[in-house]
């Protein structure tokens, strides 16, 4: 049996075992960091799609309390409030300005709901914050790997 004198002898002799380990540590490495990425761009898609849902039930409710006087079934503000309740606190998973942009959802809401069959300038105003973050969260959306 050769006896291997010189570190140099044996990292020639195992040139392609180590080779062969650091791109397994590598692809493994990168795959789990892949894994990682994937899932949390699923969640983001997730909850986004859930905030935009509720957002769309949030403006129908705004139209059935303006335009249809609705402040008892379709358009009752205790469910709008429970909308924007629940659009801020699933939005705060997401990255900013969504959960920014939903709190300026609920402060709005908050100022104006109780005119929104009323005043235009309260329907207005908060369709023009339910615009707005629908369009930060479609952006959200697009940028995503």
């Amino acid at each position: 049996m050769p006896k291997y004198n010189s570190f140099k002898e044996q990292m020639r002799r195992n040139l392609v075992a180590l080779i062969s380990l650091v791109v397994a540590i590598t692809s493994l490495s990168y795959n789990s960091w892949r894994n990682e990425q994937s899932e949390e761009n699923r969640t983001q898609r997730l909850v986004a799609i859930d905030a935009l849902m509720k957002l769309g039930e949030l403006q129908q409710l705004v139209y059935h309390n303006h335009y249809d006087r609705d402040t008892t079934d379709k358009g009752n503000p205790r469910t709008g409030w429970t909308l924007v309740l629940i659009i801020r606190d699933i939005t705060t998973i997401l990255e900013e300005p969504l959960p920014q942009a939903s709190e300026s959802l609920r402060a709005t809401w908050a100022a104006h709901w109780a005119n929104l069959g009323d005043s235009t300038e309260a329907k207005d105003a908060i369709e023009d914050s339910i615009e707005s973050l629908r369009g930060d969260l479609l952006a959200m959306l697009s940028a995503l790997d």
